[in-house]
């Protein structure tokens, strides 16, 4: 960095992260996003949405859960700013919308006062996402013209309240965020006002994600309902005679996984497809990945192999993984697809298929049985000749033997390693799962995801051997069903077709069966 450069302070977003669904997230938000240097980020704030960030970018967790926090307000203040004067592109990603509750317009002060350029990206606050999945539209214009947004945690040290009850009892509509620590006293004191007590009122928690609860009763009697339901925070109030709906307009916890928690421990590189879908069925999805990807670098065999690749006939790629490295090693030589010229593509399946895509390469051959064996078979039909497979380090002999056997002249270069992801310091808050690094988490899993025999053994690093019979899992093929009832987990469901839209067939057949 040139000192005209470090000079010149970066720019601060103050990006809503919206309520918890990473779906939820505004295009621009993952625009900024995508080009951090470092992400303040507060605990509503969804975990996979750091997964926008590029790798290298400084992730900081600023959240606060009650009276603990991580950072003070101050802090959190003086970080941005300290941030940006070192010339960094900062991300602070609050929870629902900067400037409603969030102290957005705190922060936009002082980044102001420090001369600091700043963007804010508005968010999807949380009082209107949570009552539209509870089934509660906040206006209809038979029961509420008027809607008013309320905070149900005034600042400490208020010695009365700033509300003006009697007006807000006159309203068609109120919305409390954070309204489940003062709920008798905001119930109550709408009553008081002269609001109906038997107004229909709901307190929604985690409101727009799979963890959604929610209690709908009166005005009067809903303290007491909450209370038996055990809801807590974070919880969004609602009262008005919109809450009446709920039952008519609730398409959110009628979706067939709602009320059931998914672990997914594929990488977070390729997690996405397979945890949006499960969200879109209504799971609650945790993302820990179970293994990391380490490209070997460097890689002299790789380089060699790619230097040499018109004395190749075929090249075939075992996994996603290995087809994204190799073609990224590709390019970073200078070279493009021509270099393939000649040479057949293949793959062990649709998803290294997909990945090929990407670069906008088709595969050859493909067989019928995603699996090392299904290869070995594709290619007994083949002409023998001379063939480089890149693959992981570790994978298995299988398809080295059968290629050899079937007289194929083969070169084997190793592409990656797959570690056992850390989950030490991930999520620090917990998240929406709460702690994952002990196996504490077990009881609140209703099913895991299974991609590979290394995410199998990868898993295994994080459960209990006298725990994992508990914990049912869904494979992707009879590879990764071995594995993982070698390492002593139960198999649930086995993907029919080794496919992630199999996977995701398999784990909705065992968590919502359809019943004839």
């Amino acid at each position: 960095m040139s000192d005209a450069t470090a000079k010149r302070p970066g720019q601060v977003y103050l990006v809503g992260a919206g309520p918890g669904d990473p779906g939820l997230l505004t295009l621009r938000g993952a625009q900024v996003l995508a080009r951090a240097h470092v992400v303040v980020h507060d605990h509503l704030a969804a975990p996979e949405l750091l997964g926008l960030a590029p790798s290298e970018s400084r992730k900081i967790y600023a959240g606060k859960v009650g009276s603990r926090h991580a950072l003070r307000q101050h802090e959190i203040n003086a970080l941005l700013v300290s941030e940006a004067l070192s010339g960094r592109t900062v991300v602070r990603l609050k929870g629902g919308d900067p400037y409603i509750f969030g102290r957005g317009g705190e922060e936009a002060l002082e980044l102001e006062k420090a001369g600091i350029p700043f963007e804010v990206v508005p968010g999807v606050t949380s009082a209107i996402a949570a009552a539209s999945a509870a089934g509660i539209p906040l206006t209809h214009r038979d029961l509420a013209s008027q809607v008013g947004i309320i905070t149900g945690h005034e600042r400490p040290g208020k010695e009365a309240s700033a509300h003006d009850f009697g007006a807000l009892a006159r309203l068609g509509t109120l919305a409390a965020v954070m309204g489940v620590e003062n709920l008798s006293g905001l119930c109550r004191s709408l009553v008081e006002a002269g609001k109906d007590p038997g107004t229909p009122a709901a307190l929604i928690q985690w409101g727009a994600t799979g963890r959604q609860r929610v209690a709908a009763a009166t005005l009067g009697s809903l303290p007491g309902e909450a209370a038996r339901a055990g809801l807590g925070a974070p919880a969004l109030l609602v009262v008005g005679k919109v809450v009446g709906l709920r039952d008519r307009l609730c398409w959110f916890e009628k979706r067939p996984l709602f009320g059931k928690t998914v672990l997914v421990t594929r990488t977070r590189e390729q997690s996405g497809r397979l945890a949006a879908s499960l969200r879109e069925l209504g799971a609650n999805v945790l993302e820990r990945p179970a293994i990391e990807i380490k490209p070997i670098s460097p890689n002299p065999a790789l380089d060699a192999a790619l230097g040499a690749l018109s004395g190749y006939r075929y090249l075939i790629l075992s996994s996603p993984n290995g087809a994204s490295i190799f073609m990224k090693a590709l390019f970073g030589r200078g070279l493009d697809a021509r270099a393939l010229h000649g040479l057949l593509i293949a793959v062990i399946g649709p998803g290294t298929a997909g990945a090929l895509a990407d670069f906008g390469l088709a595969a050859d051959i493909m067989p019928s049985r995603f699996v090392a064996e299904g290869l070995v078979e594709a290619f007994s039909g083949l002409p023998a000749g001379r063939a480089l497979l890149a693959r992981a380090s570790e994978a298995r002999d299988i398809l080295v033997e059968g290629l050899r056997g079937l007289g194929f002249a083969l070169d084997v270069v190793p592409l990656y390693e797959t570690a056992t992801a850390d989950w030490a310091g991930l999520d620090p808050s917990g998240g929406e799962g709460g702690g994952l690094g002990d196996g504490d988490f077990l009881g609140g899993v209703d099913l895991a995801t299974l991609t590979s025999a290394s995410t199998a053994r990868g898993l295994a690093e994080h459960v209990p051997a006298d725990r994992r019979a508990s914990l049912p899992v869904v494979s992707i093929g009879p590879v990764t069903s071995m594995a993982a009832i070698a390492l002593g987990f139960k198999v649930a469901r086995e993907a029919r077709i080794s496919t992630i839209e199999g996977l995701i067939e398999a784990a909705r057949d065992f968590l919502a069966p359809v019943h004839p």
